[in-house]
């Protein structure tokens, strides 16, 4: 067993980071903790063409402007970078190949066991991001299994796929995305479970989020009326189902209900057969190694208010809607790090408060 640390921080992307740097800021002993190899890991292993939908001017992390023009829209191996020059900048404590299996109570605080090593810190930052276990349909079992199919997050570039009509399974960015990309080199059809709204990148030829962020949008709460609506459902930025039909020749077909050897069946009782399939069908969340009473709800999903769980000192950080839309995005994220740090620091004080409470014989708990 280490000594143990003010603060551990588990995950090391940006929302991890970012957190080290308000943490850093405010002169805690703290520890972040990544399974990679490297700093961006999971940026960098993301498709080749991969580009965000925030311009750069809107990807900058407190202290440290993104290093792109005006306008441009990196790609996931300038994101990578960026976070490690960011680390660097700023010193980081960042301890790579580390994979957590459990996080517990102790009397001191939090205990964290990894492959590696034992760890406790009277305070715990879980920032491990909304894009963790990817989510499948039950319906790809029935595939044949020599059917060249895998998930978005496994997918690099056309070349990749055989060649032939591929089916997209899933509408959101990554899918729309993906399915745009492949159109260049393959007969692409995109499956749409439900219909997501469509937001042009450059409306009036200004970038979506130059509007967003002028007209406070990126600043509604999940806790407020809009932000409930808006958090329903996700919306795509960009080339949308309907752009991908008119302008690409893609096909639109609704939800896919049924597989079986080659052939996917849709919602509208049609079917086709495919050479290829790409599961761009999110991902799900796995919170099972956090074995602390009272912060899951009956569904397994972690508690919190603004990353505030309620168990004193562990906090959550980059989750999709913690706050705003933008709370898991690269640009936003520095908001709720610092909330959460400013949460941190005050625990801390009461933690000192009540430690030399305890130490000292002439205190009333000791009369």
């Amino acid at each position: 067993m280490t000594d143990i640390l003010d603060v551990l921080v588990i995950g090391g992307g940006q929302a991890g980071l970012v957190m080290g740097y308000h943490l850093a800021e405010r002169g805690h002993r703290f520890l972040i903790v990544d399974t990679g190899a490297e700093i961006g890991d999971a940026w960098r292993s993301r498709w080749d063409s991969l580009q965000l939908f925030t311009p750069a001017q809107f990807d900058n992390l407190p202290g440290m402007p993104f290093p792109a023009a005006t306008d441009t829209y990196p790609g996931k191996d300038d994101v990578a970078n960026f976070l490690q020059a960011y680390a660097a900048r700023f010193q980081l404590p960042v301890q790579l190949n580390t994979t957590v299996e459990s996080l517990t109570r102790s009397d001191n605080g939090y205990v964290v066991t990894t492959a590696r090593d034992t760890l406790q810190a009277r305070q715990v930052v879980v920032a491990t991001g909304p894009f963790q276990v990817p989510f499948v349909p039950p319906i790809a079992k029935n595939l044949d299994p020599d059917m060249p199919q895998i998930h978005s997050t496994d997918y690099r570039r056309p070349q990749t796929l055989p060649a032939g009509k591929v089916l997209v399974v899933g509408a959101a960015n990554s899918g729309c995305q993906i399915a745009l990309e492949l159109t260049a080199t393959h007969s692409v059809e995109l499956a749409t479970g439900q219909r997501i709204p469509t937001i042009p990148q450059r409306p009036l030829g200004r970038d979506v989020w130059t509007w967003a962020s002028g007209l406070r949008l990126d600043r509604v709460t999940v806790a407020s009326r809009l932000g409930r609506r808006l958090a329903e459902r996700d919306q795509v930025i960009g080339a949308g189902p309907r752009q991908l039909a008119k302008r690409h020749g893609v096909r639109i077909r609704p939800r896919a209900t049924m597989a079986t050897g080659r052939t996917v069946t849709f919602a509208d009782g049609t079917a086709s057969e495919y050479d290829a399939v790409v599961w761009a069908t999110g991902f799900t969340a796995n919170h099972a190694w956090i074995d602390v009473p009272r912060v899951k709800d009956a569904q397994g999903r972690i508690l919190h208010q603004r990353g505030v769980t309620p168990s004193p000192g562990l906090y959550m950080l980059g989750m999709t809607w913690q706050h705003t839309r933008t709370s898991a995005l690269l640009g936003w994220v520095g908001s709720d790090a610092s909330y959460l740090a400013d949460h941190i620091a005050k625990q801390t004080n009461e933690n000192r408060n009540s430690d030399r409470e305890a130490n000292n014989p002439n205190s009333p708990s000791h009369q």
